[in-house]
């Protein structure tokens, strides 16, 4: 039956016991009989291939049919003995491969199934005697063969073996020193099989070290790959264990000896032992033979190899790095990086190389100078794979020689080079793999070492590693929000080991940071790093190589990025090792880039530094824990501190007295901000050091609380503080502490005054002891702190007020900042001309600056301070009144509310220093004292801005028998005896006396002209500032009065020659006038003169023109220019001063300065065209036509209405047309001439039509006041006249429609703003607005 494993001809002779059928005969079930295997297997005439296939029956059945062999071979042992024994003998006899490997797996398999220990002894004994008796080598592999596969699949057969067969385990050491090599790998695979399981722990040491002897010899001598094989696969079985490591690596580099009289076997079977010497390990044959296999090209004995190196060192790197090193092991592992993609392969070279590098020896000998090449471009390889173990392990070793290179010796010299290992660092930094970025960021970390710079150094490169490094933040995964997102176990183990990782790359990421903050410093405290030299010229990106750029973005970095995401990780569970990197990076960034670092400083003052580096302290570093985190605070806070007190001008002189005071007391200084009160409070008693000590430390906090205050950020609430400072300095003065140190009772004058505002007045005692506290200061500007809350802390108690309230005013004033739009004078108006004139009353309603309005603030709680600054402004140097007429000044503008209040108290002040200025002032004009001269010219100033403020019907100027008039007397004394060169007083009291007849009440201007009139030093003065004009020939420019005092004295000139026309005031004393100079300046030089001396010079020229030229004040000369030759002629008569040519020239002057299109020029102009046309009027009305008629006015019309409806609807055009018009409507034209120029001068269309155009279009309620009634005026005579050619029907209903339009207006509101009715500050000369409204007459 096929399948059946019987034997046909001799199975009927057994008994059946020893046959069995494995399932039912119907089933086809097989039959098997051992008798009949037995004899098959002892028969010599049965053939192999019979014998093969029963042997294949019979192993189908034991592993297709568990137990049914054990139940035919155990109802005899002697059977199983025999068939074991029948097999065992088959390991001889038979001769193909095929039943040889049929042998073995029946006997294995058969052994498992019966599991007998006798046949387990019975078949070890048999192998042990057929190595001993056997003499040909080819009979050893069948043996040695079932032996090692015995030893894999049966544990208890290697236990055997080691304990009770020793001299088995000695034939098989003997079988290595065959030269067969088929031999050889026979046994060592039985050894490997021997050392892989747990039975090599009970090996005896001597046979162990005799194997690992025998193997170095074979596997130098092998040349088979199976041999080779073998025995690099039990040598990486015995480099884990630590013994045989210390035999091999103590192995002599040379063949074992044999003594020659011993033969292979001796009588006992055993090989004769060895006679091995121990030498040196520099002459071990191990790494020789691993490097050996290194150079092979089997890349699998390669990693074998590597990690045959690596188990080695796990052992004891100190101890077997040194022949590995001078083996030059490291170089072909260097050289295997180079050439090789393979992961095993990179992470084994990369093992043993980090292993190697702990070895000093390995840097002497410049092996990481020979690989770091290599090393560099296997790592940009094994960054594209997607093993990240080898990853990790290549930035390891980069990392690790990085770090052990000796400073000596140069990794990088070039620039390239440390590119290209910069870009590898890079590649790392971006991995996806947080475990591989920070190892990367470990890498940076080394590479940032100074000695690894090339020259020149790569900046560029270095902050492309930093912004690599940065980059990865906005990836991280923060534990803050872990903590936030789920609470169940298995996501929250998940997240946290994430959020675990990304504390880590953090943590290794500020290392990095730190060490390119250090980087940059070493850089900058060497001149040639600092200035790069080496570069090369050509360097495209040269600028930006430079250390100021990487400064700058570190400090960009550092501010932007970093600090965000540190105290967003560190928020909810601070870490002492991240957090002491990171207030050193802080610390650092005070070096780098000093100009930068009052923003920098201010800007982690103000955004809560302070708390958050004293509470990591006091959380942290409380109890001695954490010194190196206290340390790296303190450092911070020095370095903050110093900062902002070396900012601040009251610190500039105690800086290193605080630096001291903070170094000495910072660390101890690690206290909860909550227990800070207590700290405050607490009495210590004297101590010795001014640094040291309770109350130095006291101190400390003093200054932490007044720098964090200043930046606001408020450590403690205000009650605390101020009660805490206020308790302190009644301690020290209870001790009998003569004074606290400066900068310490400054910080607790800023808190008392900072946190006063929800405190109630203090009572005496606490003012007594605040009062001696500020006394025993020396000088009390070394205590002051430009603050407004100390301002306001002095004034607000009268005990310090009266005491230190000027003090405290005048260093306020002192350190005021300057404002270039303070004042305008009239220097800056000539130069900027028109454009500054056009922005004048702008200028005046500009809000003051900041400190300015502090003071002003401080006069309305505390009225006092301004009588406080009247007595500087009459008493101090120049500079500190100067400012105090300025806030003066401010506080008369801006407070219209109290403004009479407040110039009532002024005046009787003011009038007493006029009085003691009179009485200072000697003969010819000269001051006595020194404070009168610097402070006359800043009373009238005052008076001038008093004047400005004051409302012109107020009380005030009611009765001129009171301050008033006497102010005005004074004024006028003082005027009229200083020196004309005195131009600083003499320029402000002109301007007084001109506003003063100005805003006089009318039944009082009869006494003020008449007293002016009668004071013929002033008559004098205003003579000799006429006859010096700039016009004058006879001067040079230096002798000529400054041009606002020349407009002084026409706007008062004016207003005398109106009141004396009209009081008929006695004069005692005239001035002379030069008319013809006066034109030829309007005429020639008005290009070069300013534009409020030609205003103030046709106001002046007005007034004379409606007097006729003839007045008692002024006496009017002229000369041949205007009048021409004597004897004038008849026109010239009757026109005298003025005559024809005067005539003409002076209206050709005006038609010019009507085209400047200045506002004031603008109305002076038209007001005096005016006056012009009515001194022609009356003195001759047939030249008033001619000038009117002339084509130069149509020109003039034209061009000014074709400037835009801005300028057509001005009042001053429309007032001009309504006048021009007038005279040409009013008189009939004799001749043809004339009457063509009357008939074009003003005509309906296109010029009337053109205005009325523009009204319609902006609307009649838009307009000003002024402007509607010039319009008015205008219409009225439109609708009143004749005109030619006539309008038409349309255009009268338009004109009439608009006049009723304009008499149901009762309150314009206008977008062109019309002049107040008060009194304009341009510069320092003062003009009465009303002196220039247009004239209707």
């Amino acid at each position: 039956m096929s399948g059946d494993v019987v034997h046909d001809k001799i199975h009927f002779r057994h008994d059946p016991k020893w046959s069995s059928r494995l399932a039912p005969a119907e089933g086809g079930g097989r039959l098997v009989c051992v008798a009949c295997v037995l004899e098959m297997m002892e028969s010599e005439d049965v053939a192999s291939v019979r014998k093969s296939y029963a042997l294949s029956g019979v192993s189908g059945v034991l592993k297709c049919s568990p137990g049914a062999m054990r139940e035919l071979l155990q109802q005899d042992h002697r059977v199983s003995m025999c068939f074991t024994a029948s097999l065992l003998g088959m390991l001889h006899t038979a001769e193909d491969t095929v039943t040889l490997e049929k042998v073995h797996q029946v006997l294995v398999q058969l052994l498992l199934e019966l599991q007998s220990e006798v046949l387990f002894r019975f078949v070890v004994d048999e192998i042990h005697k057929q190595l001993s008796d056997q003499l040909s080598v080819k009979a050893f592999w069948p043996i040695l063969h079932l032996l090692g596969t015995l030893v894999e699949a049966v544990p208890n057969v290697a236990h055997s073996l080691v304990t009770q067969y020793v001299p088995l385990l000695e034939h098989l050491c003997s079988a290595l020193l065959y030269p067969d090599e088929a031999l050889k790998a026979s046994v060592l695979y039985v050894w490997l099989k021997l050392f892989g399981g747990s039975a090599a722990q009970s090996l005896p040491v001597a046979i162990r070290d005799r194997v690992c002897i025998l193997l170095l010899q074979t596997l130098a001598n092998a040349g088979s790959p199976q041999l080779i094989k073998n025995c690099v696969g039990l040598l990486w079985l015995l480099v884990q264990l630590g013994e045989a490591v210390s035999v091999m690596m103590n192995s002599p580099d040379t063949q074992i000896a044999c003594d020659e009289n011993q033969s292979i076997h001796t009588s006992n079977g055993q090989l004769v032992c060895q006679n091995q010497e121990q030498q040196s390990l520099d002459h071990c044959r191990l790494p020789l033979i691993l490097k050996q296999l290194l150079l092979g090209g089997d890349e699998m004995l390669q990693v074998t190899s590597a990690k045959c190196i690596a188990s080695v060192l796990v052992h004891s790197p100190i101890q077997y790095s040194a022949p590995f090193i001078k083996a030059d092991v490291p170089e072909f592992l260097f050289d295997r990086l180079a050439s090789t993609k393979s992961e095993a392969l990179l992470w084994s070279v990369y093992s043993c190389l980090l292993l190697l590098t702990e070895d000093p020896l390995f840097f002497s000998q410049c092996h990481s100078v020979y690989g770091i090449e290599s090393l560099v471009r296997s790592l940009k390889e094994a960054l594209w794979l997607s093993n990240q173990g080898v990853q990790k392990q290549g930035l390891l070793l980069l990392s690790e020689i990085l770090e052990r290179q000796p400073p000596g010796v140069r990794l990088f010299p070039s620039g390239p080079g440390f590119a290209a290992v910069s870009e590898a660092v890079i590649a790392g930094v971006s991995s996806s793999c947080l475990l591989v970025a920070t190892q990367g960021a470990s890498a940076a970390s080394a590479l940032f070492r100074l000695n690894h710079q090339s020259r020149p150094v790569q900046y560029s490169e270095v902050e492309k590693l930093v912004e690599a490094v940065t980059n990865r933040f906005s990836e991280l995964p923060l534990l803050s929000y872990a903590h936030r997102r789920s609470s169940r176990s298995v996501q929250w183990s998940g997240l946290s080991s994430q959020a675990s990782r990304s504390e880590g790359f953090l943590l290794q990421a500020l290392v990095c940071f730190q060490a390119a903050c250090r980087l940059a410093e070493e850089c900058a405290s060497e001149p040639v790093l600092k200035e790069n030299s080496f570069t090369a010229p050509s360097k495209l990106n040269q600028a930006q190589d430079t250390l100021e750029s990487l400064c700058h973005s570190l400090l960009h970095c550092c501010d932007s990025i970093w600090i965000p995401t540190v105290i967003r990780m560190c928020e909810r569970a601070p870490s002492a090792q991240m957090l002491q990197h990171f207030y050193s990076i802080l610390s650092s960034q005070f070096t780098l880039l000093p100009p930068l670092m009052p923003v920098f400083a201010n800007k982690l003052a103000s955004s809560g530094f302070y708390r958050l580096a004293l509470e990591h302290k006091g959380l942290l570093c409380a109890g001695n824990r954490n010194p190196d985190l206290n340390a790296s605070c303190c450092g911070f806070l020095q370095k903050l501190s110093v900062r902002l007190l070396s900012q601040s001008d009251s610190y500039q002189y105690d800086v290193e007295e605080v630096e001291n005071l903070l170094l000495h007391n910072l660390p101890s200084l690690c206290w909860r901000l909550s227990d800070w009160p207590s700290l405050l409070r607490e009495a210590p008693g004297l101590q010795l050091c001014e640094y040291k000590g309770p109350r130095a430390t006291q101190y400390c906090v003093l200054i932490i609380l007044h720098l964090a205050l200043q930046q606001g950020d408020r450590l403690l609430p205000d009650r605390t503080v101020f009660s805490s400072v206020l308790w302190l300095l009644h301690s020290v003065q209870e001790q009998g502490v003569c004074s606290l140190p400066r900068p310490v009772l400054r910080s607790a004058i800023y808190l008392l005054a900072v946190t006063q505002d929800k405190i109630h007045s203090l009572d005496r005692a606490p003012l007594n002891c605040i009062s001696k506290a500020l006394s025993s200061c020396q000088s009390f500007s070394s205590l002051y702190i430009h603050h407004p809350a100390l301002l306001h802390f002095i004034c607000r108690y009268p005990e310090l007020a009266e005491k230190f309230g000027p003090l405290v005013l005048e260093l306020w004033l002192t350190r005021q900042t300057e404002h270039t739009d303070a004042g305008v004078s009239m220097t800056d108006v000539q130069e900027k001309g028109e454009k500054r004139e056009c922005h004048t009353e702008e200028r005046q309603d500009k809000k003051p600056d900041t400190e300015t309005a502090e003071l002003l603030s401080l006069t309305e709680k505390y009225p006092a301070v301004i009588l406080t600054l009247l007595d500087m402004l009459c008493t101090r140097e120049a500079a500190l009144a100067e400012r105090a007429l300025g806030v003066l000044e401010a506080l008369l503008r801006g407070h219209r509310d109290y403004e009479v209040d407040l110039c009532a108290k002024l005046r009787p002040a003011l009038l007493q220093a006029l009085q003691r200025f009179s009485v200072e002032i000697v003969g010819h004009g000269h001051v006595h004292t020194k404070e009168a001269v610097n402070s006359l010219p800043l009373v009238l100033k005052l008076l001038c801005a008093m004047q400005a403020s004051d409302l012109p019907l107020s009380s005030s100027y009611s009765e001129m028998d009171g301050v008033h008039f006497k102010l005005l007397y004074h004024v006028s004394n003082i005027a009229g005896k200083l020196m004309p060169t005195n131009t600083e007083s003499l320029l402000p009291a002109l301007s007084y006396l001109y506003c003063c007849l100005s805003l006089c009440p009318a039944h009082c201007t009869d006494r003020a002209v008449s007293m002016l009139l009668s004071n013929s030093g002033l008559m004098d003065q205003l003579q000799t500032v006429l006859s010096s004009s700039p016009s004058a020939p006879s001067l040079s420019p230096s002798a000529c009065p400054p041009s606002s005092l020349l407009c002084c004295s026409h706007l008062l000139l004016s207003s005398l020659i109106t009141l004396q026309r009209v009081h008929s005031a006695q004069v005692h004393k005239s001035i002379s006038w030069s008319l013809d100079t006066a034109v030829q300046r309007l005429l020639v030089q008005k290009r070069n003169t300013d534009n409020l001396l030609l205003v103030s010079c046709l106001r002046f020229l007005q007034t004379l023109l409606d007097v006729d030229l003839v007045s008692a004040v002024v006496c009017v000369s002229t000369g041949p220019v205007l009048v021409g030759p004597r004897p004038p002629g008849v026109q010239d008569g009757a026109l005298y001063p003025l005559g024809l040519r005067g005539t003409e020239c002076l209206s050709t002057a005006l038609s010019g300065l009507l085209l400047q299109k200045h506002e004031l020029l603008l109305r002076a102009s038209v007001n005096c065209l005016s006056s012009l046309l009515g001194f022609l009027q009356r003195k001759s009305h047939i030249t008033a036509k001619y000038v009117v008629c002339q084509p130069w006015t149509r020109f003039l019309l034209f061009c000014l209405l074709s400037s835009g409806d801005c300028c057509l609807l001005h009042p001053a055009i429309l007032r001009l047309i309504t006048l021009v018009r007038g005279f040409t409507k009013s008189h009939t034209c004799h001749s043809n001439q004339l009457l063509q120029h009357s008939s074009t001068a003003v005509r309906w269309e296109p010029d009337l039509l053109q205005v009325m155009e523009a009204v319609e279009k902006r609307g009649v309620k838009e307009l000003s006041q002024e402007a509607a009634q010039a319009l008015g005026l205008l219409l009225t005579q439109i609708h009143s006249s004749v005109l030619q050619p006539p309008p038409t029907e349309e255009h009268t209903q338009r004109v009439r429609n608009m006049m009723e339009a304009l008499s149901l207006q009762t309150q314009a509101e206008s977008c062109i703003p019309s002049l107040p009715s008060n009194i304009l500050r341009v510069g320092d000369v003062s003009v009465w607005l009303c002196d220039f409204t247009l004239t209707t007459g």
